[in-house]
C-alpha cells in the first residue's frame, strides 16, 4: 500500500482534523483518509465545464454604464482614497 505525506499544514487546519477523527474515534490519517474517499465518491463523473462553474459563481457583471463611465469612476474612487498617502508615492 502506498504512503502519502503532507507537509506544512496550517495548525489550525491539523487541530480541526485533529478534532474530528477523535470525534469519530479515528487517527488523523484514518480521518484524512476517510474525508478524501468520501470527496472522490461524491465528484460527479461527468466533465466539469470550468469556464461556466466559474461564472455561475461569479455571476455576471450587471451595469448599465458604457466601459469608459466604469474607468472613469474607478479612477476617481482610487485618487480619493485614503489608503494611500503622500509616504506612499508609489502607488499615487
Amino acid at each position: 500500500m502506498a504512503t502519502l505525506q503532507v507537509r506544512d499544514i496550517d495548525d489550525r487546519l491539523y487541530a480541526f482534523l485533529k478534532r474530528t477523527a477523535k470525534l469519530k474515534n479515528r487517527s488523523v490519517s484514518q480521518e484524512v483518509l476517510s474525508m478524501l474517499k468520501d470527496w472522490l465518491q461524491k465528484k460527479d463523473a461527468s466533465p466539469v465545464n470550468t469556464d461556466q462553474e466559474f461564472q455561475d459563481l461569479a455571476g455576471q457583471w450587471q451595469d448599465q454604464r458604457s466601459s469608459q463611465e466604469i474607468l472613469d469612476d474607478l479612477n476617481t474612487r482610487r485618487s480619493r482614497s485614503p489608503r494611500f498617502g503622500d509616504e506612499n508615492a508609489l502607488f499615487d
